[in-house]
Parts: structure tokens; sequence; C-alpha cells
């Protein structure tokens, strides 16, 4: 028995420093992602900053092109939305960025923090509220990339200047009207590409389910390979169906991508027991048809022959007797199921909860961080706390730790860069050119990896502060280093000891919801209900990635959830079952 109660403690120890190791580990740091549209998404970030920036500088007021600049990184959200919904998501983007920056100079210019020791601290404890508001929201709202980090940028920079009262109409000004050319820009391909957000969603769930059948059947992957599969597919049901129809030409633009989403939920419910019944080389057609949807210099787009060949013969599902009529009347029936998706108010107060956490993090993180910079008297402190925001700015620890390593090394990389830029004494004209450079790099980039966004990134937050207000080269990069090492240490400090349980909680309770939904869907295939067929597919669907996207979030953090996983195994089967018969 003695033997047996020393034995815990050494087991439960062994189990914390397993869990700590897995959440730690670097694996995934340095994967690089493919992304449609990098280069036009970044030459339009790249041009809305000059927009914003240049014509200051011509007027002799470069100190005031920051401002702008700020407003101008709205252009970084709504990245893969399609028009009608990027134009709402910017706009609530654009005023937020100038809310922080009026917010900011407006704080600045009563606490003066660079005067007063008590008015940096206000400064600090004000953006770590911010922080951790941004980060609620971005969360809720399920905005992905530097998100919240961008909005507490904008905020931070703005509270650690040094404007007079009379300045802050001045700053908002500059602000708004950077966002609003970041908007105009960003909805502008409307008028020349109308459909590409819907094309750029279609490829990307044609590469996904081509990633699926090269995915060897024998192999655990399979599963989170075709949950991919399932929620890029979903993603581009959305993005066709909140278009526009076309009735006078359904064979036009939207059939074509409406088409080509039917088909690959035909080949997805199907995907992991009927292979053979497929090409042999499908995995090729859809990735050679991705490239077609994604070929900007295409104004329409194109359908393989051998797709359409497989479309025709694909079930064409209840009430839908040929390609163009299915084309027009899912639109009708995707609406139906979106509005069935929406959360019950018991979700509602579930993912609150998960998501309190999370700006908890951020609150006590950038706080930590910015009050050590201010204790060791550092020029910038607000680095630090910037630095702990895009550790914590993550779904767990253990991508935590990942945006730790990234960031490490992609800021020693930029601030290279940074001090070869300050070294060579440029001009106000110049530095502009070199950040919309730098821009251009950055969003083209970010995607695919985080860590090689930060080379950039770190260079271009440098040059910004240097054009608001000049330094010498030398103690702007150590100020940087220092406080960009405060941060991720503190971040990832801050990751490790808040520990809870709400991931494991949601995976849980993202089980029950599966198997209510597959609950669900075997009554309606049970009672002939064909009319409730695409809502119980839809939220079959759904209940099956956020399954599979629970379970990841809570293998990362410290307490894992205790599923069972052959009981998630035999859910995910259970569900892909009854989409299948659903399908048909």
């Amino acid at each position: 028995m003695r033997r047996s109660r020393t034995s815990q403690p050494a087991a439960a120890t062994a189990g914390r420093r397993r869990s700590v190791a897995r959440v730690l580990s670097p694996r995934g740091a340095f994967t690089l992602h493919q992304v449609d549209g990098a280069f036009t998404f970044a030459l339009r970030a790249a041009l809305a900053m000059a927009l914003a920036a240049l014509p200051l500088v011509v007027a002799g007021r470069p100190e005031d092109a920051v401002y702008g600049m700020l407003g101008a990184f709205t252009t970084t959200f709504g990245r893969n939305l399609p028009y009608p919904r990027r134009a709402r998501a910017l706009a609530l983007v654009a005023l937020a960025v100038t809310a922080c920056v009026a917010g900011g100079s407006a704080l600045a210019a009563w606490a003066q923090p660079r005067e007063q020791a008590g008015g940096a601290a206000v400064v600090i404890a004000a953006t770590a509220l911010v922080a951790g508001a941004a980060k609620f929201v971005c969360d809720a709202t399920r905005l992905r990339g530097l998100g919240a980090v961008l909005l507490l940028f904008a905020f931070a920079v703005a509270a650690n200047s040094t404007p007079a009262y009379e300045s802050i109409p001045r700053y908002t000004a500059l602000t708004a009207l950077g966002a609003a050319a970041a908007w105009l820009l960003a909805v502008l391909g409307v008028l020349v590409h109308p459909d590409r957000p819907q094309r750029l969603a279609v490829a990307a769930a044609l590469r996904s389910l081509a990633a699926l059948r090269e995915t060897p059947l024998s192999q655990d992957r399979e599963g989170a390979a075709r949950t991919r599969a399932t929620a890029a597919v979903l993603r581009a049901y959305q993005s066709v169906g909140l278009g526009p129809p076309a009735p006078a030409d359904p064979e036009g633009r939207g059939g074509v991508c409406v088409r080509l989403t039917d088909l690959s939920w035909s080949l997805l419910i199907g995907s992991g027991l009927h292979r053979e019944n497929t090409p042999v080389g499908l995995a090729h057609l859809l990735r050679a048809q991705a490239r077609l949807l994604a070929d900007r210099r295409r104004r329409t787009a194109v359908l393989l022959p051998e797709l359409a060949r497989l479309d025709a013969a694909a079930p064409t599902g209840a009430g839908a007797p040929s390609p163009a009529g299915r084309a027009r009347g899912r639109f009708t029936e995707l609406r139906a199921a979106q509005l069935a998706l929406g959360p019950s108010p018991g979700d509602l107060r579930d993912r609150l909860r998960v998501l309190v956490v999370p700006a908890l993090r951020m609150v006590l993180g950038t706080g930590l961080a910015g009050g050590t910079a201010l204790a060791l008297d550092l020029g910038h402190g607000y680095w630090a706390a910037v630095s702990a925001a895009a550790v914590l700015h993550s779904v767990n620890v253990r991508t935590a730790s990942q945006r730790a390593v990234q960031r490490a090394l992609g800021t020693t990389a930029g601030l290279l860069i940074a001090f070869g830029v300050l070294a060579a004494g440029p001009t106000a004209r110049t530095l502009i050119l070199v950040i919309v450079v730098l821009e251009f790099l950055l969003e083209y980039v970010v995607a695919r990896n985080y860590g090689l966004g930060i080379v950039f990134l770190t260079p271009l937050a440098l040059l910004l502060s240097d054009l608001a207000a000049p330094e010498p080269a030398g103690a702007l990069v150590l100020d940087r280093a220092a406080g960009s090492a405060i941060g991720i240490a503190v971040g990832l400090a801050c990751a490790l000891l808040v520990v809870h349980d709400h991931a494991s909680v949601r995976a849980v309770r993202a089980l029950a919801a599966c198997e209510r939904a597959a609950d669900r869907a075997r009554d309606a295939l049970a009672d002939g209900l064909v009319g409730t067929f695409p809502v119980a597919q839809a939220r079959l669907a759904a209940a099956v990635v956020e399954l599979r996207e629970a379970d990841d979030a809570a293998a990362g953090e410290l307490l894992p959830a205790e599923l069972d996983p052959a009981a998630l195994a035999a859910a995910e089967q259970r569900a892909y079952l009854l989409l299948e018969r659903l399908a048909r």
C-alpha cells in the first residue's frame, strides 16, 4: 500500500511533464500553407498603405502619415469573404480601428505617459483591457490572422504618443480616411471579378478533397483530412450561397461554382467508403480545376469536361432534376439551412464561457508584459505588450508555443532588416516606400506561415515608429529586441499558468451535439421528411467539424479532454454514413 501511495504522485508528476512537453512541441511552427489570391491581396494592402501615407509626406507632414497607415491596416481583415459580407465586416473593422486611435490619442493627451509614471501605468492597464476585448470579439466573430494584434497595435501607438487635445480630431480623421481607402480597395474588385471570393472558396474545397483522396486509408490522418475537407466544402457552400443567384445565366459564373460545390459534396460523403467508384486521376483533376478557378486572368469560371461528366453522373438530390435546376434550387436550400444553424441560447452561453478564458489570458499577459517593460524603463514598453498579445492570440497552449517560436525567430530576422534600413539614414519618402514594400511582403507570406510574416512585420512597426518620432537606430532596435523577449516570455508563461478545462468541456459537449444531430438526421430519414434533408445535412456536417476542431483544441491544452478515441471515431463514422444516406 505504501508503494502505491508513493507511485501515485510520481505518476501524476510524469503525466504533467508529458502534458507540458506535448503542448510546448514546436512541431507545425514551420509549416507552409498554400494560399490562393495572395498576390492580389498583398498588392491591395500595399496600395492602401501608399494612398494613406504618400499625400501627407508630399505635403510635408510625415509624422501624421502614421495615423493614416494605421487606418489602412483595415485591409488586412476579411481576406476571403464574399464582397457583400466583406463590405459590412470591413466597415465595422474601420470603425474599430478609428475608435482605437481616437481613444488612444485622447488617453495619451490626458495621461501623458512619456512624462508621468502614473500616466504610463494607466496606459498599460488600458492597453491590457483593449487587448482582452479585441481578443474576445475576434474569437467570437472568427476573425483569423493578426486580428486582435493589429487593433491593439493601433491603440498602443496612439496611446504612447504625445498629442495635444487639438490634434486628436486630425489624427482620428486621418485614420478614418486611411480606413476608408482600404475599404474601397477591398470592395472595388467586385467590378472586375465579382465571383472571385466564391471561386477561391471552391478552389480551396477542391484542393482539400484532393488531399483527402491522397491520404492513405490505413492511417489515422484520414479522419483529420476528411474533417478539413468537410469544413472547406461548408465554407464553399456558405460563400456561394451568400452570392445572388443568376436566373438569366444559371450555367455562368455562379452556376459553375455551385455545380463544383455540389460535386465536392458528392465526392466528400463517399470519400472514405467508395473510392473505387471514382476516376483514378481524380485528385489531379481536382487540383487542375482549382488552379483554373484561382487564375485571376480568367474573367469567367471554367469547368473541366471530365468533372462536368462526373457532375452529370453524380446524385442530384431531391427536387433537382438537372445541374442548372440544382444550381438555382440549392441557393434556397442553403439559406434555409444557414438560418436553421443559428445557435440556441444554451449554445451561446457555453460559447461565451469558452471565449472568456483566452480573453483573460490576453489581459493578464499584456498587462504583465507592459508592466515589466515599464519597470525596466524601456523606451517603447508597449512593444512588450504587443508581443505578448501576439503569442496569446492563439487557439490553445500548443499554438501559443508555436507562436512564441515563430515570433522569436521572425523578430530576430526582422530586426536585422530594420537596423540595415535605419542605419542608412533614409528620408521620410524613402521610409514610406520601404513600409509599403514591407506591407506587400507581409500580406503575401503571413497566411502561408506566421513566422515569415513577422520577418516583415517587425521592421514595418519599427519604421512606423521612427517615422512618427525619429530615434537612433541602435536604441530603437535594442528596445524592440528587449520588448519582444519580455512579451514572448510573459505570454508563454501566462498560457502555461492560466490552466482551465473549458476546451475539454467544449469537446465533450461537441460529441453530445454530434450525436444529437445524427439522431435528428436518422429520424428525418425514417419519417421520409425530404424537405428537411438539406437542414439535417448542414447541421450534421457542422457538428462533425465542430467535434474534430473541439477535440484538437482540447488536445493542445494542459488539461486535455477525456474523450474515448473510439467513441469519437464511431460518432464521425456514423455521421458520414448518415450524410451519405441523406444525399441519396
